[in-house]
């Protein structure tokens, strides 16, 4: 069995293992990690030589800690990185190499519209009928878009959104509240089989398939960095939020979307959103406009430019071909849009 896992912000973590009589055996640890002193490495195998398969990912990692010299210093390794990519190889997990990635940048679409398209093209993923996809939103109106489990008076002010033309929209994930106008922001959705993310926890499922971005952006000059749960934050603040749906059928899939903040209008936000002191407390800042850095100041780059750099960052890791929204996929999505995504009812679930 062998699985792999590249720790936030370090290194790839490679693990190689067989299973007899429910144990781990024959297990061999490498990477591209610095680790002293030399002798480790063979103690990080030996700790887990023996250890019962159905061992949890905390559990592996204090047998690692355990067995390490006093000495140890570990760089680009944690020894939660090292169990994380053992319960990948028992787990039969996928890596970003096994698939033939493809790329969806298409004309701006309505609010309503990429809602359900996130729904369909993770469904046709899941169902094995579509590669994994990167799909590049732009937007033909001003957004707001609230989470699943949002409530939508708590969330939004309706006066605002109304005076300044805001369509009001609610996602299938979770998570908070997004502001989006065209040309000020950058989102994508990462549509994937549940195999790539299999052996990880749902939290380190958000910094795995965070990575790639982040490597864009520091292609860049941009130092960021994964900010559990669900932020990508750099020294100067937060300028991304992630979301997450997981999608039964078929082999099943995940939905991992992002927003990044390229030149927000924040006191226009603030106009169109209720952003609590409670929400702010948990970011650290009083005030809400220091929330979110724009990539545009960061990078001096057109926002074109980014989502270019972005693209070919990816494809350069990956590999990308072009692709489309099939004829089929949009007919779906427009019915989703009719029955679902564009109705009150779906809108203000949660009141």
């Amino acid at each position: 069995m062998h699985g792999e896992y590249k720790v936030p912000g370090g290194k790839l973590v490679v693990v190689d293992l067989d299973v007899e009589g429910g144990a781990l055996r024959n297990v061999r640890v490498a990477g591209d990690f610095f680790l002293e002193p030399d002798e480790a490495i063979l103690a990080i195998d030996a700790a887990l030589e023996g250890a019962p398969a159905n061992t949890g990912t905390a559990g592996l990692a204090a047998r690692i800690d355990a067995a390490l010299p006093a000495s140890t210093v570990m760089l680009g390794l944690t020894s939660e990185g090292v169990a994380v990519a053992v319960r990948r190889a028992l787990a039969h997990a996928t890596e970003w190499s096994d698939y033939d990635w493809q790329l969806i940048h298409e004309a701006p679409q309505s609010p309503a519209l990429h809602m359900a398209l996130d729904e369909v093209i993770t469904a046709e993923v899941a169902a094995g009928r579509r590669p994994p996809t990167l799909r590049v939103w732009e937007w033909a109106a001003p957004a707001v878009i609230i989470g699943s489990f949002q409530s939508l008076r708590n969330e939004v002010d309706p006066a605002g959104a109304e005076r300044h033309g805001i369509t009001v929209v609610r996602r299938i994930s979770g998570g908070g509240a997004m502001f989006v106008e065209p040309g000020n922001t950058i989102t994508y959705s990462l549509s994937v089989p549940d195999s790539l993310v299999s052996g990880l926890s749902f939290a380190d499922s958000y910094a795995y398939l965070d990575d790639w971005v982040l490597g864009a952006l520091g292609d860049m000059g941009i130092k960021a960095w994964y900010q559990p749960l669900n932020d990508i934050a750099t020294d100067a603040g937060k300028i991304a939020g992630a979301a997450q749906k997981r999608v039964v059928g078929g082999e099943g899939a995940v939905l991992h979307h992002v927003t990044m903040s390229y030149d927000i209008d924040a006191d226009k936000m603030l106009e169109v959103l209720r952003i609590g002191k409670e929400k702010l407390s948990d970011k650290g800042t009083k005030s809400a406009k220091k929330r979110v850095d724009p990539l545009r100041r960061q990078t001096g780059l057109a926002r074109e430019a980014v989502i270019e750099r972005m693209i070919d960052s990816f494809r350069d890791r990956h590999g990308l071909t072009q692709g489309k929204v099939t004829d089929e996929e949009m007919a779906k999505a427009e019915e989703l849009v009719r029955t679902k995504f564009g109705t009150e009812e779906w809108t203000a679930r949660v009141p």
